[in-house]
């Protein structure tokens, strides 16, 4: 794991170039924001400034919060912690003291990760109960930088699926986290809640976990952007797991350089400057371009047209077997590791449950049928049923994923490759309903995501535009080679520039 390396005011400031009106303000009575178009970087910027508030701004995001509860994105919403915290932030600037490189930011964390004094549900109603005495150190790592925790966000039930039709927890009328452009869709998962929080304008950041697109999916659902993380750059200590070899944290916000200031925070780095397009080479790969909705077709072709433009070179690569060792890899890791990794968090943060009793209160019908099939018999689907997980997960650790980690690393080397760059997802947000959680659907929404998270590489998501006929975010992925992720984000920050950032939901 790496530790953080403190990242100082004078650094940050120097980073993010203050607006022309800001000197005249700085005197000014702190105005209310606007929430609308608001990132991190620049919320930093003005409360270091002394253009707004912490409590300001908590109480701008408490509030749309609030207005937008349809849309089922919080499960706790800490309205007095986080105003006191604010206010604590506030306080501490007006008796001189330095400002933190978060400076009284508000963020949201989703509900599989600890945060100290608040339930840590994972989505399921068997741990409502199970209130964490410490934080992740994930969460550590933001809230010592000056994070003000807003509550924590809803997400697909344990994490086990990517639409977060959850039934267990609501703020709204109707089942499930809805998606922040059009509630009658869903948000992605497993992250879910973050991703309609961030598509609402509820916060400017946010933390969630990915095992196999939980951080990407809800993004290029919602249009925010968010960073998949080599695994064990983050601590994952304090999260409920599913597979140690698979998971891990990652940040999601408004922009590219908000992810960018949150990994800096959690893994240590200065700020980072957009790479020069005109030095990136990107690959496209044919087994990510195939059987694309319209929206996400013309969005994609758009995208790329618009690189090409600015100097990058796209180069057409062939990664042949890659989906073939993908399947090799995935539910054998996942289905198979669950069990030994959950059992031992319950028993490890003093949960008060087993994981018998854990899947006893399941509330989702997807979820509950793969603990109980799978996960708990330690099985695996076959053709003729089931069969014993064991020798699938020996073969995925011991052939598969070897093979697929060397897959990307002769890609990457062979064509002298910054990333490959490809549609996050096939198409746009499904419509909320039972059946969005389909097996079916869950496979065509991770097929893109789930190779480079079973090879341990970074991802980062960002927007690619609205679909011309849905109105809907369609996002952009790019993966890059294991621990290239300050490279990956500096050509994250060039390819937002040229494509920008969408509007905030009418």
């Amino acid at each position: 794991m790496t530790s953080a390396t403190p990242v100082s005011r004078a650094a940050w400031l120097a980073a993010l170039p203050l607006a022309a009106a800001l000197g005249p303000c700085a005197n000014a009575q702190p105005a209310v924001p606007d929430i609308a178009t608001l990132t991190a970087t620049e919320a930093v910027r003005q409360l270091c400034a002394g253009v707004v508030t912490s409590e300001q701004l908590v109480s701008a995001y408490l509030a749309q919060a609030k207005a937008k509860a349809n849309l089922n994105a919080f499960v706790t919403l800490d309205e007095a912690g986080a105003l006191a915290a604010a206010r604590a932030a506030d306080a501490l600037r007006k008796r001189g003291g330095a400002c933190t490189p978060l400076a009284g930011l508000p963020v949201a964390i989703k509900d599989n990760i600890q945060v100290r004094g608040l339930p840590a549900t994972a989505g399921t109603p068997a741990l409502k109960g199970f209130v964490p005495t410490a934080d992740a150190p994930v969460v550590a790592r933001l809230r010592a930088a000056g994070a003000v925790v807003l509550g924590k966000t809803n997400m697909h039930e344990l994490a086990f699926g990517v639409t977060g039709y959850n039934p267990a927890f609501q703020t709204g009328p109707e089942v499930g986290v809805r998606n922040a452009y059009d509630p009658s869709r869903i948000a992605g998962g497993s992250s879910s809640g973050n991703g309609a929080a961030l598509g609402a304008r509820m916060a400017p950041a946010a933390l969630g976990t990915d095992t196999g697109g939980s951080v990407r999916i809800p993004c290029a659902f919602n249009g925010c952007a968010s960073l998949r993380p080599t695994v064990g750059r983050y601590p994952q200590q304090g999260i409920a797991p599913i597979s140690h070899t698979r998971d891990t944290a990652g940040p999601m916000a408004q922009s590219m350089a908000d992810v960018a200031l949150l990994d800096s925070i959690i893994a240590g780095g200065a700020p980072l400057k957009p790479a020069d397009l005109k030095r990136v080479r990107l690959g496209v790969v044919p087994a990510f371009q195939a059987g694309l909705d319209t929206d996400t077709r013309a969005a994609t072709d758009a995208a790329f047209a618009k690189l090409r433009a600015a100097g990058a070179t796209l180069v057409d690569v062939d990664m042949p077997g890659l989906m073939e060792l993908n399947g090799a890899v995935g539910f054998p890791l996942a289905l198979y590791e669950a069990y030994d990794d959950m059992a031992a968090y319950l028993a490890k943060y003093r949960t008060g449950i087993d994981i018998a009793q854990l899947t006893a209160g399941i509330a989702s019908p997807d979820v509950k049928g793969t603990f109980e099939a799978f996960v708990v018999p330690r099985k695996l689907p076959a053709a003729s049923g089931v069969v014993d997980a064991r020798p699938a997960y020996e073969h995925a650790m011991r052939v598969a994923r070897p093979a697929l980690r060397k897959l990307y690393r002769d890609t990457f080397a062979k064509h002298r490759l910054d990333a490959l760059v490809f549609p996050t997802v096939p198409g746009v947000a499904l419509a909320a309903a039972p059946e969005a959680s389909s097996p079916e659907n869950f496979g065509a929404l991770i097929r893109n995501t789930d190779p480079g998270s079973n090879a341990g590489i970074p991802g980062v998501q960002l927007p690619s535009g609205l679909g011309a006929t849905s109105g809907l975010p369609v996002g952009l992925e790019l993966d890059g080679p294991a621990g290239s992720d300050r490279r990956l984000l500096a050509v994250g920050l060039a390819v937002e520039k040229v494509l920008g950032r969408l509007p905030a939901p009418k």
